[in-house]
């Protein structure tokens, strides 16, 4: 069993630059996806289907993006959970 928990594979400090690296590249992503919804948006005529879509793609984007320092917040404390576990219970 200890072989087992041994060579399982999990987060560790290293894995937190990546990981940061990839939170900035979506955000970064997801603006640029507003921007452009935005222009479409400007673009359209008020009251039409494509209007419509577009906003309401864009206020989903908008709900999306505020969840973005709640989902590092977790990926954060999964990494330091991991490392005090990996500290207390697996010690030579």
């Amino acid at each position: 069993m200890k072989k087992l928990i041994k060579n399982k594979g999990g987060f560790n400090v290293g894995d937190m630059l990546p990981l940061g690296m990839t939170i900035v590249t979506v955000g970064i992503a997801l603006s640029l996806g507003l921007t452009v919804l935005a222009d479409f948006k400007a673009d359209q005529t008020v009251g039409t289907s494509a209007y419509n879509g577009t906003a309401k793609a864009e206020e989903d984007l908008v709900k999306f993006t505020s969840y973005l320092p709640t989902i590092a917040l977790v990926i954060v404390v999964s990494i330091i959970i991991g490392i005090i576990v990996r500290y207390l219970f697996f010690r030579q």
